[in-house]
């Protein structure tokens, strides 16, 4: 990459439409960091959300991208970066920075850098906040045009949430994340509640490591890993708990590793959703590499925002385009 490199860390603030809620509470805005790293005449951006379930603050994240200033002007590499900070939000912002300054400076694109085929769209779920079952049936009725619903539930009151929304959409294809609030008493009775109304997947049923009844009870519907799995060296413990697991760039520090957790998560047999926090299409561009192997895309961060960065990915409904070189890659 060369030396003579400048790190500048920015921390930015969108709006989200009408708040979102899941288990663990509500947010009515996303706080992302960027990080920009440039040479002079050309300027690499990453974006991530730092997470409180993962023990970051937004202030932790920016002191720690701010201490690797020295590294990225001596010219730090992706494969260097790996070593030097742990999968999380401050690594994916900087590898995605990488990524793209690399992408700038050569004149390709990331996925052709990355050795993939080149981009195309991909349809993204769309997601409805936790809700009493009447508000949540409500908003599903109103998003009925996108094809794949994404419904945050809550532990008490799922049946019914199930329920209410499938009477509100008969023909839509249904998603659920319960953001580790079953409870394991519970589980196969709501497992088998999700069957019943033609749920096609439940991600993170039950607390990352509380979850190893997953193994031993029977899973009419796939189950996803989403808390329980960050990088390419959780996952074979996960793989007998687990159907599938969300690759989120925040949760793998990174493009680098995200692609690794996706080719291992193949060959272990598990299907691949990717997924992001709640962020711009400066976060949504980077996971578009991993979202064209993936067998469920949650990309709709921007879809939840009143404002998104300009430029920013093209949606025409569910469809999220690649992005231009403008905004990354």
């Amino acid at each position: 990459m060369g030396g003579g490199l400048k790190l500048a860390v920015a921390v930015e603030r969108f709006p989200i439409r009408g708040g979102f809620t899941i288990s663990r509470g509500s947010k009515h805005e996303a706080v992302v960091v960027v990080a920009s790293i440039a040479d002079g005449r050309l300027t690499g951006r990453g974006e991530c959300v730092p997470y409180a379930r993962y023990g970051e603050s937004v202030e932790a994240v920016v002191t720690t991208l701010e201490a690797c200033t020295s590294a990225v002007a001596n010219g730090l590499t992706r494969a260097k970066l790996q070593s030097l900070l742990p999968p999380g939000a401050a690594r994916n912002a900087l590898d995605c920075a990488l990524w793209d300054l690399e992408a700038k400076r050569s004149g390709k694109r990331v996925a052709e850098l990355a050795g993939l085929a080149p981009l195309h769209p991909v349809t993204t779920a769309f997601t409805l906040s936790l809700g009493s079952p009447e508000a949540m049936a409500a908003k599903a009725g109103e998003a009925c045009h996108y094809p794949l619903l994404k419904l945050k539930l809550g532990g008490d009151g799922d049946k019914g949430r199930l329920r209410a929304v499938r009477e509100a959409v008969p023909q839509a294809r249904l998603i659920v994340d319960a953001n580790e609030a079953w409870q394991p008493h519970d589980a196969e009775s709501l497992l088998a509640a999700a069957a019943t109304e033609g749920i096609e997947l439940v991600e993170q049923p039950l607390a990352a490591g509380c979850d190893e009844l997953l193994a031993q009870i029977e899973r009419p519907v796939p189950v996803c890993a989403d808390e329980s799995v960050h990088d390419s060296a959780s996952l074979e413990a996960l793989s007998s708990r687990y159907d599938a697991v969300n690759i989120k760039l925040d949760k793998t520090g990174g493009l680098t590793e995200a692609l690794l957790v996706a080719k291992r998560a193949r060959e272990l047999g598990l299907k691949i959703m990717v997924g992001s926090m709640v962020s711009t299409s400066l976060s949504m561009a980077p996971a578009l590499l991993v979202a064209q192997v993936a067998d469920w895309v949650d990309l709709d961060g921007p879809l939840l925002l009143a404002r998104d960065r300009v430029p920013g990915l093209l949606y025409e409904g569910a469809r999220v385009f690649p992005p231009r070189p403008e905004l990354w890659g």
